[in-house]
């Protein structure tokens, strides 16, 4: 690691006083920048030279509400999970018309829900879209087809291909267009999703031009939804690349145009970028409390368990980490090999493993985990009923704003009817 650049990559948000934020907001907490959800924004709604090109941000990567609104105003549209992220879209201020609703397994009530607040609904079965048929004959609806390939960087978050659940396997058109045909259905759209944080566009290409091939056996579709998926370098100390977004813009324009010159008629193209969104806008900060070695091995004690942050237990997830005493960042000359652990009674509560970090770390020092804005807090529990943590965005002014509060006592009880 190149100490002499570290400044750079570590200079959160205009230099803002860490420890007057935990102070203020209680620790461990997420910290937002705007300046950079809006930058993000900002590439995802450009990745394309077509006007009829919208990107939908995939909520589930990040929900608080007010940093929807942020990216409402950016101009971005949206994908729900869920007939709670759609509630939550409409209260952000997104039209029906502006949300996508992509669900995996749904109930026949999820789908009614979508149908009557307006929201068009996409359907990743054969049965799926039999359900979709029988309550709403004679509608609009989305098909999710599994185009054969995967992307991503764990066998957990890779959403095509020949294993995994998502989608209708590409050779069943036929089947999906009887279904349609018998309940009156109009197949508006085709949508995929290969996976989850690629940083290569080939891969990417590949499955669009296995669903534009798809989307060709459909007459007058109004849209086509290429998925997301798009990776950032969360490796930024060993100058991890990041995805390029000009290779992929020209190779996605390419290809597109040529097919739509074929189909013979211009239809809207989606993307559903969430990571690529907030990720690198978030930084999760706690508090150093307890240093120790335990058989030749070191750990560095936190308040950050993975109820807080759940992707490192999860998947397997990488997120550099650095410390900070007294508004300086702690680099170190002498380090060793150390653990990063969190408070949760699980062996398996490990935030970073087998790190090269300073040997002065101690008690009472900051602890931050770089690019957490995607899921992270969407992902927080009450697992030993810890409190989930407070979200402050950092505004473009420079000043703090607190976006959701910290979990009271009491809030873990509010559901029981204690008498």
């Amino acid at each position: 690691m190149n100490n002499d650049n570290m400044e750079f990559d570590y200079n959160f948000y205009n230099n803002i006083d860490l420890k007057r934020i935990l102070d203020k907001y209680g620790s461990p907490l997420y910290l937002y920048d705007e300046k950079t959800l809006r930058k993000n924004c900002r590439e995802m709604k450009n990745l394309i030279r077509y006007p009829w090109f919208v990107a939908n941000y995939s909520i589930k990567a990040n929900s608080n509400i007010e940093l929807l609104k942020i990216v409402r105003d950016e101009g971005l549209n949206a994908d729900a999970m869920s007939p709670g992220e759609i509630y939550v879209l409409l209260k952000a201020g997104f039209k029906p018309s502006q949300i996508f609703y992509v669900g995996n397994n749904v109930s026949a009530d999820e789908m009614k829900y979508a149908a009557a607040n307006g929201v068009l609904v996409s359907v990743d079965s054969l049965s799926q879209l039999e359900t979709y048929g029988q309550i709403g004959r004679g509608g609009r609806v989305s098909i999710r087809f599994n185009p054969g390939v995967g992307a991503g960087h764990h066998e957990k978050v890779v959403t095509a291909g020949s294993n995994t659940k998502f989608g209708i396997d590409s050779t069943l058109v036929n089947e999906v267009k009887e279904i349609a045909e018998k309940y009156s259905l109009k197949v508006v759209g085709v949508n995929q999703h290969i996976g989850s944080l690629f940083l290569e566009g080939k891969p990417y290409i590949e499955g669009v031009k296995s669903l534009l091939h798809i989307a060709s056996a459909f007459d007058g579709l109004e849209f086509v939804d290429l998925g997301g998926g798009f990776g950032i370098p969360y490796k930024k100390q060993d100058s991890q690349n990041r995805l390029d977004l000009s290779y992929l813009s020209h190779g996605l324009e390419k290809v597109i145009l040529e097919w739509m010159k074929a189909y013979g008629r211009e239809v809207q193209i989606k993307t559903e970028p969430g990571r690529y969104v907030v990720a690198e806008s978030g930084v999760l900060l706690g508090t150093v409390y307890s240093l120790k070695v335990n058989y030749g091995r070191r750990y560095i004690g936190t308040d950050i368990g993975f109820n807080v942050l759940m992707r490192p237990v999860m998947y397997d997830s990488y997120h550099e980490i650095v410390f900070f005493r007294n508004g300086k960042l702690l680099t170190g000359e002498k380090r060793s090999i150390a653990t990063v652990v969190g408070n949760i009674c699980e062996t398996g509560d490990v935030l970073a493993k087998d790190r090269l970090l300073p040997d002065d770390i101690q008690e009472g020092d900051i602890v931050a985990v770089l690019d957490a804005g995607a899921y992270g807090y969407s992902m927080c529990s009450n697992y030993n009923l810890r409190l989930r943590p407070s979200e402050v965005l950092i505004c473009e002014d420079g000043s703090d704003r607190l976006i959701r509060k910290r979990d009271t006592l009491e809030d873990l009880i509010a559901g029981y009817d204690i008498k």
